[in-house]
């Protein structure tokens, strides 16, 4: 049985491994782009990666580009996306090109 992803999400390019499970995905990577944005994390998107997506880039679905940008700050991108730590907002254009 086939299964299909949303152009955002990042298991898009996932494949399985059975019937059950799906294989290691890779993570799409999101580059540097001299256009990126230093930005501390403000306490009311605390957690909540998918807000400050939304705002952003006009979708929750885009929550994974932060850790996707910034692995050595945000090693879990749910826990460790903290008020107070800075972290590199990718341009939309990447994102975009990245994510779909």
């Amino acid at each position: 049985m086939a299964t299909s992803y949303r152009k955002e999400s990042f298991l898009r390019n996932a494949q399985r491994l059975d019937a059950l499970f799906l294989d290691v995905n890779t993570v799409p990577s999101i580059p540097v782009n001299n256009d990126d944005v230093l930005y501390a994390i403000e306490a009311k998107y605390q957690e909540r990666p998918d807000i400050l997506a939304d705002k952003i880039y006009g979708s929750t679905r885009y929550w994974w580009v932060f850790a996707a940008r910034n692995p050595d700050q945000l090693k879990d991108p749910i826990r460790d996306f903290q008020s107070g730590v800075e972290i590199y907002l990718p341009v939309e254009s990447s994102v975009l090109r990245n994510g779909s």
